[in-house]
């Protein structure tokens, strides 16, 4: 056993968090594996993390228990703020309307084709994040959720600061020397002010196309033809608070959630090669298996954040039993919950043949990733095209976070 705890115990109660926080990103499958086993409910004065399935399950599935409280400064009054509403449960349903589900299959052949291309047209050496990462991504939002006219960086820059401001910096993130968080607030107002003005242009002019006749089919062209048909309440107000939420949610989760699963990949010479092959196959489900394990051992996001409404007992049942009382924050330490034996056989083991419907990757219970379907194809189909191309070799490399916690580059030469 790695002692982990027995460090913490012996530090000031005031530096602990801290410590646990580094760990949390430095050190996780061993600090987890301990904790689960002898302190799977871990009670700090900032935070209380709880580690095993059952309880990442259970703080994500109950939203009247705990709450997204914290949500609320960072975005407003998306629905993504409200738990269990009317607001919510309405919004959250037409934006998955809107999405539809059929178009999956044309969505992955684009996304496949985008890629190979930059991929191809790379002259030798290639940045990953700008050109594919986030670059495919931001396409996305371009030509099929219909942002047009739109400058690319500044669409990568909007979703950078709200996702910086919503997920990496909060009241419990003050412990990271790292992290400016007056400088990131002050940057996620000023990119919502900027896209604010881009939205209401942009909605503005599809409205009126919309009112002279115009079938455009994409994202936005259908929420407004759902706003001025009545039929419930969804104003147009609504339509650019969601259509935001569309960029927000599309362009830093899938750079973070490509580059976490190819890093892990590349880690392990004869797991690349065996993706490689895989990524080779004309059915590309024979792939895809290989990113969703490789998020499991490294995912984009280790943990999600409730705030405790209800007295509640975390570790029910066991020796380590506590009561959670209401106003504490509580960290969902759901990569520990993937690796627990209670749920996941053999959890070291990597095993491409899972089933990956109960794992965190895209969250669970009503804040589950309202984009699931689509990423649940882009984030694969593109580390499948990199793979892929014979002039790219990933082995032993990684992208450079630049003391965030997202990755920003990933330079690679492909001479």
């Amino acid at each position: 056993m790695s002692g982990y705890l027995k460090t913490l115990d012996a530090l000031p109660e005031q530096d602990r968090w801290a410590e646990v926080r580094r760990l949390i990103f430095s050190d996780p499958l061993p600090f987890f594996k301990e904790l689960r086993q002898k302190r799977p409910v871990y009670v700090l004065p900032e935070v209380t993390l709880a580690c095993s399935l059952a309880d990442c399950a259970l703080i994500l599935r109950r939203p009247k228990t705990f709450g997204v409280d914290l949500y609320k400064p960072k975005q407003g009054d998306y629905f993504m703020s409200h738990d269990d509403t009317a607001k919510h449960w309405r919004e959250k349903s037409i934006m998955k309307a809107i999405l539809d589900v059929e178009d999956i299959p044309k969505i992955r052949a684009w996304i496949g084709s985008q890629t190979a291309d930059v991929l191809k047209a790379s002259g030798g050496n290639i940045e990953l994040v700008r050109a594919i990462t986030r670059g495919i991504p931001t396409k996305l939002v371009q030509d099929w959720f219909g942002f047009t006219n739109s400058d690319p960086d500044k669409l990568i820059e909007w979703s950078y600061w709200n996702q910086q401001d919503a997920f990496w910096n909060q009241p419990f993130d003050s412990v990271a020397p790292e992290i400016d968080q007056a400088r990131i607030i002050k940057n996620r107002e000023r990119a919502n002010v900027m896209m604010a003005i881009y939205l209401g242009r942009l909605v503005l002019k599809k409205a009126a196309a919309v009112k002279l006749g115009s079938r455009s089919d994409d994202p936005v062209s259908r929420l407004l033809r759902l706003s001025f048909s009545d039929g419930l309440e969804f104003g147009v107000r609504d339509v650019i608070f969601n259509v935001g939420g569309l960029l927000i949610g599309a362009v830093e989760t899938t750079n973070h959630a490509v580059c976490n699963a190819l890093s892990h990949l590349a880690g392990d010479p004869k797991l690349l090669k065996s993706a490689k092959e895989a990524a080779l196959s004309d059915d590309a489900k024979v792939f895809d298996g290989y990113i969703f394990e490789a998020l499991r051992f490294n995912p984009a996001f280790p943990y999600f954040f409730r705030t405790c409404h209800v007295p509640t007992t975390l570790g029910a049942g066991t020796a380590y039993a506590q009561e959670i009382q209401p106003g504490a924050t509580v960290l969902a330490l759901t990569h520990s919950g993937m690796f627990d034996p209670q749920g996941f056989p053999e959890p070291d083991r990597f095993d491409v043949n899972r089933d990956f419907s109960d794992t965190f990757t895209f969250g669970q219970g009503i804040h589950s990733c309202l984009g699931r379907h689509i990423a649940g194809v882009m984030v694969p189909e593109i580390a499948r095209q990199i793979l892929r191309d014979p002039t790219i070799d990933l082995s032993g490399s990684k992208p450079d976070f630049e003391m965030t916690n997202v990755p920003q580059k990933w330079a690679l030469s492909t001479a």
